[in-house]
C-alpha cells in the first residue's frame, strides 16, 4: 500500500491552495431585504445624512436649554406649554422665551428648541405651565442632523458578510438593493459500493449515504449553493464522469470518501485526470481527516474528503469553507462563536499532528465544564451530542483535565 507524502498541516495545505486560486467573482443584485449572509462586492456610500432632522431620545419636552439654568427642584423653572409637536409631523411650533412644547421619542423638536427636558425631571402645575426641576444644556436628549450616518459616509465596505444590522441601516438610508458576489456553487459526489440513499434499507455490507447531505448543509451555512452532482460506486470511469460534470457545473468540486491510499480509492487518479495543476495536497497532518486531497483543476478548487461523516464534516470546516468565503470575496469571514471552558478528563494526542475532538459542554456551580466525546470518526452520533470541538495544537502531546481550553461551538 501506498503511503502518504508531503502531509502537510491543515493551515499551510489551506494557504497553498488560496494562494493559487484566482477567483473569479460574478456580479448579483439582490433586494437589501434578501441579502442577509451575502458578501458585498462594492463600498456602500450614504446618499443622505441620519437622522435628517434634530430627534427626541426622550419622552418630554422641547425647551430652549437657556431657559432651564439653575432650575433645582427647590427653585423650578416655570415655562408656558404652548402645544406638542405629533410623532411623523413636522413642527408648526415657534418657541419663544419661557416657552415648551411636548415632544416624543423619536419625533422633530419645536422649532427654536435645543434641548427636551425629560418627563421625569417635570411636574406639571396647570394645562398650561409646567416646572423644569433639573437643568438641560444645549443638545441634551437630541440626536443632531447626521448623527448617525453623513452623507457621502461609507455605511457597508466591500467584502462585507451581510448581517442582519446591516439591512437595517441600508434600509434606514432609503437603499433597497445592493450588489453581492453570486453564491458560489459546490458540487458533491459522494463514493462507495456500500452506499444506498437515505430512504432506503440497506442490505449487508451496506449504509445509508449521509455526507451527501451533511456537506449540503454545510454549504448552505458557508455561503455557497450545494450541487448534489451523484453517489457513484468504486469505478473510475463512474466517477471520472461525476467529477467532470461537477467541474462543468459548480465552481468548486467536494468528493466524499475514496481520498485514501488504498486501492479502492481514486479520488486522487480522477482529480489527475481532470485538469492542471491537480492535486496540491495528499494528507494533512490532523486527526481526523489525514486522508484529505486538495487540488485545483483548471482554476477550480476541488477537495477529496475523507468519507468517514465526522471527518468529512471537520475538515469541510477547516478547508471548504474558507475557501467558499475566498470564492465570495469575504475579507472577514464570520468565525463560529467560542466559549471558553475546563477540560473534565485528559485529552491524549501526538505532538506534531492537530487534533479535533468533540466536546459536550455541562454547566456546574456557574463554571462551564468540557467533557470530551471520545468516538471514531465514522461514527455520526459523536457529532450529534457534542456541544462543540476543542483543539489540541500541533506543537502538543495532549490536554490535561483542568486545563482551560477554547470550545468551538457548534
Amino acid at each position: 500500500m501506498t503511503e502518504f507524502f508531503n502531509v502537510l498541516p491543515p493551515s499551510e495545505a489551506l494557504a497553498m491552495l488560496l494562494q493559487r486560486l484566482e477567483a473569479t467573482i460574478v456580479s448579483d443584485l439582490v433586494p437589501t431585504i434578501d441579502a442577509l449572509g451575502r458578501v458585498t462586492l462594492q463600498d456602500v456610500a450614504s446618499t443622505e445624512d441620519l437622522p435628517a432632522f434634530p430627534r427626541s431620545t426622550m419622552d418630554g419636552y422641547s425647551v430652549r436649554s437657556a431657559d432651564t439654568f439653575g432650575a433645582s427642584e427647590s427653585i423650578p423653572a416655570y415655562l408656558e406649554i404652548v402645544g406638542e409637536v405629533p410623532m411623523g409631523r413636522p413642527s408648526e411650533l415657534q418657541l419663544s422665551v419661557g416657552q415648551v412644547a411636548g415632544a416624543y421619542t423619536g419625533g422633530m423638536l419645536a422649532n427654536g428648541a435645543d434641548a427636551v427636558s425629560m418627563v421625569e425631571h417635570t411636574q406639571t402645575v396647570d394645562e398650561s405651565t409646567i416646572e423644569v426641576l433639573r437643568p438641560v444644556a444645549s443638545g441634551e436628549n437630541v440626536v443632531q442632523v447626521g448623527e448617525d450616518i453623513r452623507v457621502g459616509d461609507t455605511v457597508i465596505r466591500k467584502g462585507r458578510n451581510v448581517r442582519p444590522e446591516d439591512i437595517g441601516g441600508l434600509l434606514a438610508l432609503g437603499i433597497t438593493e445592493v450588489e453581492v458576489a453570486r453564491r458560489p456553487r459546490v458540487a458533491i459526489v459522494s463514493t462507495g459500493d456500500e452506499l444506498v440513499p437515505p430512504n432506503s434499507s440497506p442490505g449487508p455490507g451496506q449504509v445509508r449515504d449521509i455526507n451527501t447531505y451533511t456537506i449540503s448543509a454545510l454549504v448552505e451555512q458557508s455561503g455557497g449553493v450545494p450541487l448534489p452532482i451523484a453517489m457513484v460506486s468504486d469505478d473510475y470511469e463512474a466517477q471520472r464522469a461525476a467529477a467532470a460534470r461537477g467541474l462543468s457545473e459548480g465552481d468548486v468540486l467536494v468528493f466524499s470518501a475514496g481520498s485514501s491510499v488504498s486501492s479502492r480509492d481514486l479520488t486522487a487518479a480522477v482529480f489527475a485526470d481532470l485538469g492542471e495543476p491537480g492535486v496540491l495536497a495528499h494528507g494533512i497532518a490532523h486527526k481526523p481527516g489525514k486522508p484529505t486531497l486538495i487540488a485545483i483543476l483548471n482554476g477550480k478548487p476541488a477537495f477529496g474528503l475523507p468519507g468517514n461523516p465526522v471527518s468529512a464534516m471537520v475538515v469541510f470546516d477547516m478547508v471548504v469553507r474558507p475557501t467558499v468565503y475566498a470564492l465570495l470575496g469575504c475579507t472577514l469571514p464570520p468565525e463560529p462563536r467560542t466559549v471558553k471552558a475546563r477540560l473534565q478528563r485528559d485529552i491524549p494526542s501526538v505532538a506534531g499532528r492537530e487534533d479535533h475532538v468533540q466536546v459536550r459542554l455541562i454547566t456546574e456551580n456557574g463554571l462551564i465544564q468540557a467533557d470530551p466525546v471520545f468516538g471514531k470518526s465514522n461514527l455520526i452520533y459523536t457529532v450529534v451530542r457534542a456541544d462543540g470541538s476543542v483543539t489540541v495544537p500541533l506543537d502538543k502531546g495532549g490536554l490535561y483535565a483542568g486545563e482551560e481550553v477554547d470550545v468551538r461551538v457548534y
